[in-house]
């Protein structure tokens, strides 16, 4: 439900992952294989005078420095921005408001209920369930509308289909005290080792 930028996700680890391998594999095959060792100690003076001259022939005028340097910097900075703006957008969706209208009966304003209301009452309510272990409630914003997500982790031995059953009887009762029904994804969970097992129940 939240906005993780998951395809970019996927493209920059598997991009890291390619570089992180054609490294290992590298130093792998130059310690393995002596004869790929001895070319590359007869090619790398020659690349570090090919570096060294580069840097010469692209001095600023009047100077010993190389253009490359600063260049070097504004990529490290942009970089840098990318990989905040990178952090910032992971998780996002998430939203602190569960209901919000104008009312213009009476004396006209806007009613706004906190999804914290609704996150605390169906947490608390969920984990008075013996055959619950544990239970996250979230709010987030869907294509300009509030919804709310409950992630259960039942205990060993327990039935999901009753416990999905008394969560939707909760929720039930939560459209009835707040007079609306907003939308809900209910995920039940084993955990990682009973992965497969795994129930989602939308409404």
């Amino acid at each position: 439900m939240n906005r993780t930028p998951r395809a970019l996700n996927r493209f920059l680890l598997g991009l890291l992952g390619l570089i992180l391998i054609g490294l290992g594999g590298g130093l792998l095959w130059l310690s393995l294989d002596s004869g790929a060792a001895r070319r590359w100690q007869g090619f790398a003076p020659g690349l570090l005078e090919r570096v060294e001259a580069f840097g010469a022939d692209t001095a600023l005028p009047g100077q010993s420095q190389s253009w490359i340097w600063p260049l070097l910097v504004v990529a490290m900075v942009v970089a840098i921005v990318f990989l905040v703006l990178w952090a910032a957008a992971q998780g996002r969706g998430r939203t602190g408001t569960l209901i919000s209208e104008y009312d213009d009966d009476g004396a006209p304003g806007r009613v706004a209920i906190s999804g914290a209301v609704a996150e605390q009452a169906l947490r608390s309510a969920l984990q008075e369930n013996p055959d619950v272990a544990a239970a996250a409630v979230s709010t987030y914003d869907v294509r300009g509308s509030s919804a709310l997500r409950i992630r259960i982790n039942p205990r060993q031995g327990a039935a999901p289909h009753l416990i999905a059953a008394d969560a939707t009887h909760l929720v039930e009762a939560l459209d009835a005290a707040l007079g609306r029904e907003p939308a809900v994804l209910i995920s039940i969970d084993a955990g990682r080792k009973l992965r497969f097992n795994r129930e989602d129940r939308v409404r």
